[in-house]
C-alpha cells in the first residue's frame, strides 16, 4: 500500500496542471513514504520521520497559500498562469525546501543519517522527483536570479558540507544537495539538460546505495575492510564515487561537462568558474572515500563475526544494473 501510495502520489504530481491536485500529490507521497521512514522504531529513524516530517509539511502549506495568493490575483489555478511574483518566488522556495537545496538543506544531512540505506535512497532520488518536476514547470514564471543564486548555493555548501564528515549516509545527503545545486542552475537555459543531469545522478547515487546496502556500511571504517569480503565490489564501487565526483570516462562527467558548456554560451563564464570549483570540493569526499576504499588496509580487524562468510540477501541485479549504467554511459553523449 505504501509503495503504490508513493508511486501514486509522485504521477499524480506529473500528471496535474491545476496547483491543487499537484499539492495533493505532493502530500500522498510524503504521508506515504513516512511510514517507510520510521519501519524500524529506533528513536533515530523516529527523530528522522519527524524532521522530514515537520519540513514537508511546511513546504506543502507554503505551496497551497502561494498558489491560493496566486489564484487570488490572476483569478487562475493552472500552473502556466504563475504571473504573480511573489506566489512565484514562494513556490519556488517551498519546492527548493521540499528537495533540499540550500540554504534551505539543513534537514537532509540529519534525516538522511537517521534511514536505513534502501529507504535512503528511496528519499535521495525518488522523492526528487515530483518537487524538480514543479520547479521544471513553473522556471520560466520565476526571477532568474533567483534560480541561478540557488544552484551555486547549494553545489557550494553541498561541496563543503561534506568535507568533514564520517558517516556515510551524510556524505551521500550531501552530495545530493550538489547535484540538486547543478540542476538547478542550468534549468532556466535548458531544461533538457537538468533531465539528463537528474537521470545520470539517479544511477549513480543508486549504485552508491546500493553497494553500501551489499556490504552494509555506514560509516568510512567500514569502508576499509570491504576489500577483503569482495575485492571486485570495492574496485567498482570507488569507480561508482569518481563518476558522482564527474571524473570524465565514467558517466558522472557528462552532465557536468554539458552544463558548464552551456553556461559559458549564455556568457556566465563566472557562474561557470565558481561551479567546477564546487565540483572540486565534493570531489575532494568522494576521493576521501575511494582512499580509505581501495588504497589502505584496515588497521583494526573487524569487530563483527567474519564478515566474509555471510550469504548475500540482496538481489544483485540492481546493483549490477545501477553500476554499470553508472560507469558506462558516457559514450551516448
Amino acid at each position: 500500500t505504501l509503495l503504490s501510495s508513493l508511486g501514486l502520489g509522485t504521477t499524480l504530481t506529473f500528471a496535474s496542471s491545476h496547483w491543487l491536485l499537484a499539492w495533493m500529490g505532493l502530500e500522498i507521497n510524503t504521508l506515504a513514504i513516512i511510514p517507510l521512514m520510521a519501519q524500524h522504531h529506533h528513536p533515530r529513524a523516529v527523530e528522522a520521520t519527524t524532521k522530514y516530517f515537520l519540513t514537508q509539511a511546511t513546504a506543502a502549506a507554503m505551496i497551497l497559500f502561494a498558489s491560493t495568493t496566486n489564484a487570488w490575483v490572476t483569478g487562475a489555478w493552472d500552473m502556466n498562469g504563475l504571473s504573480d511574483p511573489i506566489a512565484s518566488a514562494m513556490i519556488l522556495a517551498a519546492l527548493a525546501l521540499k528537495i533540499g537545496l540550500a540554504p534551505m538543506h539543513f534537514w537532509m544531512p540529519e534525516v538522511m543519517q537517521g534511514l536505513d540505506l534502501l529507504t535512503g535512497l528511496v528519499l535521495s532520488t525518488w522523492q526528487k522527483l515530483a518537487p524538480l518536476a514543479l520547479i521544471i514547470q513553473t522556471a520560466q514564471a520565476t526571477d532568474p536570479l533567483l534560480l541561478t543564486v540557488l544552484g551555486l548555493m547549494s553545489t557550494v555548501i553541498g561541496g563543503w558540507g561534506g568535507l568533514n564528515q564520517t558517516q556515510l549516509r551524510k556524505i551521500l545527503a550531501y552530495s545530493s544537495i550538489a547535484h540538486m545545486g547543478w540542476m538547478v542552475i542550468v534549468l532556466q537555459y535548458a531544461p533538457q539538460l537538468t533531465l539528463s543531469a537528474l537521470l545520470t545522478y539517479i544511477f549513480m547515487t543508486s549504485a552508491a546505495f546500493l553497494t553500501l546496502k551489499a556490504s552494509s556500511a555506514t560509516k568510512i571504517g567500514t569502508l576499509a575492510t570491504i576489500w577483503s569480503k569482495s575485492p571486485i565490489l570495492a574496485t567498482t564501487t570507488a569507480l561508482v564515487l569518481l563518476s558522482l565526483g564527474g571524473l570524465p570516462p565514467l558517466t558522472g562527467f557528462m552532465p557536468k561537462w554539458l552544463i558548464l558548456q552551456e553556461l559559458a554560451k549564455q556568457s556566465l563564464p563566472l557562474v561557470a568558474t565558481v561551479m567546477a570549483l564546487a565540483a572540486l570540493l565534493s570531489l575532494y569526499f568522494y576521493l576521501r572515500l575511494c582512499y580509505a576504499m581501495t588504497l589502505t588496509i584496515s588497521p583494526n580487524t573487524t569487530t563483527s563475526t567474519t564478515p566474509w562468510r555471510v550469504q548475500a540477501t540482496q538481489a544483485s541485479f540492481p546493483l549490477a544494473l545501477a553500476t554499470v549504467m553508472t560507469l558506462g554511459l558516457l559514450p551516448i553523449t
